[in-house]
């Protein structure tokens, strides 16, 4: 029986409440179809959105899962290209020779066995621009034969603007969703990196001539050096220094991904691609897109992984977890890290086209004891600004306890330079008048060998330990403690320790100390360092 007119102004109606409704894409899709369903006698039907010469599939009724899931390219099914191409609704007549690309695909014909069938569809526009289209099926051949086709244009020009406002509103919340995590990027930025390179030396100079070439260019850059030298500060200047200045430095910490989430940290995902993918989710190159995106321990990422960065650097392209749409994005990379790379590409643990992509422009960071002349400057420097943050007077070291700075190797390069600075200036602040000047005396710095000679860098290891548990153990014969106590002790100053001199990170810790990482965690667990 042919529908009525209220029905179709009902069905009318129903699109254009939905309009200027409050919905999520995914409910605006299936009750636009809803309404469409309504006036049409349909047994399957489907709302598709034109992206360049493929329409994808927002929402089906009477379809399987795999027809939903295909993307159509209108060169390949002429009936598409037509429905595209005509202003007008368009029948199929039921012995049409144009294939249908739902056939096989019906849910009340699953095989594609009965090819006589009714079927249309019209091109869904929007200010002049085709932006989808809909389409019906039914298995009598003559059920739309009553349907009103001004009726059926004007569901079709409301259907159209009703895509168009679900696009724009998506595209508003990617834009809120990528401005929020440029700004957590940017506030990060502020709190932790608010430092400059300090140094006179040769080595630091030639630094901030390397910084200064690359920093105008766009090409990708390597940053090497020890844990602690200072190859994340680097990474900043040359940004800030870039034509991209302006916009956010995305930091992502290779090391701290695990290999089952990198991929979509990186990259991002769809709603459904794995457990817990409750809505689409931009990764870090699409928050990074007309920026720099920072990957420091870049040795550290998964072989899995690395096939992906490289086509996004190669081609500047990249696609979502569960999606087969690629992503076009303009990023500039630095990459960071403390491993010797053409020796992980030897062992067949790094990716040589990988390695020779990134290290277009390679910067070596020097370690400390390369650049002696700066540690009184850099000490200098974190004693003001710690003066600052506690309110002190003048804050100075000792004669003996600036040449202690000075004849130390710092393994852990400037960063442990600053942790026994900012130590020194809190036990010192403590035992001193806080409105007059404060001096730093040797014992206080917390140096192996600071009562002693120069210490060599093989002892440095044992930095945390010359004046800990350890230490005290063998010059007070009253000590307690079991052998197996001694130990537990000894082993956990060391993690304690390596833990400190890289920057809280356990893989790197655990290459310092020659464990697996994961080794590393099972003792820490066990010396009560970790929780289960």
């Amino acid at each position: 029986m042919p529908k009525t007119r209220p029905d179709y102004l009902e069905a009318i109606l129903a699109i254009a409440r939905d309009l200027t409704a409050s919905l999520a894409a995914e409910d605006r899709y299936a009750r636009l179809l809803d309404a469409v369903r309504s006036v049409l006698p349909c047994d399957a039907a489907s709302l598709l959105r034109l992206e360049g010469d493929v329409l994808v599939p927002l929402a089906g009724y009477g379809l399987s899962p795999e027809a939903l899931a295909q993307r159509y390219d209108r060169r390949d099914h002429p009936r598409l290209d037509l429905i595209l191409r005509s202003p007008d609704p368009v029948r199929f007549p039921p012995d049409s020779p144009l294939a249908d690309p739902f056939d096989g695909f019906l849910e009340i014909d699953p095989e594609g066995h009965d090819r006589i069938h009714a079927c249309l569809g019209c091109a869904l526009s929007y200010d002049g621009e085709i932006v989808g289209a809909l389409t019906a099926d039914a298995r009598d051949p003559l059920a739309f034969e009553s349907v009103d086709s001004n009726v059926l244009a004007a569901l079709g020009a409301l259907a159209g603007a009703a895509l168009r406002t679900s696009a724009l509103i998506e595209a508003l919340e990617r834009r809120a969703e990528r401005t929020d995590a440029v700004a957590k990027a940017l506030q990060r930025s502020a709190v932790q990196l608010s430092g400059e390179i300090v140094g006179t030396s040769s080595s630091v100079r030639r630094l901030l001539d390397e910084i200064a070439l690359v920093a105008s260019s766009d090409l990708p850059v390597l940053i090497t050096g020890e844990t602690g030298s200072g190859k994340e500060l680097v990474a900043h200047r040359i940004h800030a220094s870039s034509p991209r200045g302006e916009a956010a430095l995305i930091h992502v910490n290779c090391a701290a991904l695990p290999e089952s989430i990198a991929e979509s940290e990186l990259f991002g995902h769809v709603a459904g691609a794995f457990t817990g993918a409750t809505k689409d989710r931009p990764g870090k190159f699409e928050i990074a897109d007309g920026a720099t995106l920072f990957l420091d321990e870049v040795g550290e990422l998964p072989l899995s992984i690395q096939p992906k960065l490289l086509r996004a650097l190669e081609q500047g392209e990249i696609q979502r977890v569960g999606s087969d749409r690629t992503h076009r994005v303009n990023v500039r990379v630095i990459a960071a890290t403390n491993r010797d790379l053409p020796s992980e590409v030897e062992q067949g643990r790094f990716r040589a086209d990988l390695f020779h992509r990134l290290a277009v422009f390679p910067v070596r960071v020097p370690p400390l004891r390369d650049r002696r002349e700066d540690i009184a400057l850099l000490a200098g420097h974190f004693l003001a600004g710690w003066r600052r943050r506690l309110g002190l007077g003048p804050v100075r070291l000792t004669g003996d306890a600036k040449r202690a700075l000075e004849r130390y190797d710092w393994p852990g390069n400037v960063r442990e330079l600053e942790n026994v600075v900012s130590r020194a200036v809190l036990r010192s602040a403590k035992t001193g008048e806080r409105s007059g000047t404060i001096l730093i005396p040797l014992e206080h710095l917390d140096l192996p060998g600071a009562t002693g000679g120069a210490p060599t860098a093989g002892s440095a290891a044992l930095a945390p330990i010359a004046t800990g548990s350890f230490a005290a153990s063998t010059e007070d014969h009253s000590d307690a403690r079991t052998l197996k106590e001694r130990v537990e002790d000894f082993q956990r100053e060391e993690i304690r320790a390596a833990l400190a001199r890289n920057g809280g990170v356990w893989a790197g810790a655990a290459r310092e100390l020659g464990m697996h990482r994961s080794n590393l965690h099972h003792l820490a667990k066990r010396l009560g360092l970790l929780e289960d």
